[in-house]
C-alpha cells in the first residue's frame, strides 16, 4: 500500500484535492476533520484542564483556544503535546484499517506535514500550491480570518516554496477544477499502476 502525504499551506487547496481523490475512491485521512472530531469528544476536557474556559458543554471553542495560544509558542506547544499523539492514533487505525480492506493508494491529509515530521511517515508527497496573492484572497475570504492570524498561521508553516521542493508531486491549484481533477488523477494512475 502507497501513503501519500498531501499537504499545503493554508488557503492552497488541500480540502479540494482530498475531495478529488475522495471522488476516485481512494481512502482519505484528514487530520483537520480528526482534530474537530477530538475536539467535542476525547480531546476536550483535556484541553479544558490545560487551558480553562476554552470548552462549553464539552466542545472545544476553537476562537477561544485560538486566543490561548496564537501568538504563543509556549502554549501552542502544549497544545500540541494533547491532540498530536491522539491524531497520530487516528491515523494509525485508518492505515490500519485501508491496508487490511486491500488498499493499494491512501491519502494521508496533513497541513503541518513536514512541521511535524509527518513526511517521514509516508512514501510520496503531494503539495497544493498557488501563487501568494490568490492564497491570500482565499484566506482573507473566510469569516475567522484577519491579516494577524494569517500572518501568524504562515509564520508557523513551512514556506510554500521549500514544500515544492520537497514534494514528490505538486499541484497548482490556481487553475480549474477540471484541470486540478485532471493532475490528481494522473497522479493516482501513476502510483496505482506500478
Amino acid at each position: 500500500m502507497i501513503v501519500l502525504g498531501l499537504t499545503g499551506s493554508i488557503g492552497m487547496g488541500k480540502s479540494t484535492a482530498a475531495q478529488m481523490f475522495m471522488d476516485a475512491g481512494i481512502p482519505v485521512y484528514s487530520a483537520d476533520e480528526t482534530v474537530h472530531k477530538l475536539y467535542s469528544g476525547v480531546a476536550a476536557p483535556l484541553i479544558e484542564a490545560a487551558f480553562p474556559g476554552v470548552t462549553e458543554n464539552g466542545v472545544v471553542d476553537r476562537a477561544e483556544l485560538s486566543k490561548a495560544v496564537i501568538g504563543n509558542p509556549e502554549a501552542l506547544k502544549k497544545l500540541e503535546s494533547i491532540i498530536h499523539p491522539l491524531v497520530r492514533s487516528e491515523e494509525n487505525a485508518f492505515r490500519k484499517t485501508a491496508e487490511l480492506q486491500g488498499a493499494k493508494l491512501v491519502v494521508i491529509d496533513i497541513p503541518l506535514l513536514f512541521e511535524t515530521g509527518g513526511d517521514e511517515r509516508v512514501d510520496k508527497i503531494l503539495v497544493v500550491s498557488a501563487p501568494a496573492d490568490v492564497q491570500k484572497k482565499r484566506v482573507l475570504a473566510r469569516s475567522d480570518m484577519t491579516p494577524e492570524k494569517l500572518e501568524a498561521i504562515l509564520k508557523r508553516q513551512t514556506p510554500d516554496a521549500e514544500k515544492r521542493g520537497r514534494a514528490d508531486f505538486v499541484v497548482n491549484t490556481d487553475q480549474s477544477f477540471d484541470a486540478t481533477r485532471a493532475e490528481i488523477n494522473d497522479i493516482i494512475r501513476v502510483l496505482t499502476d506500478s
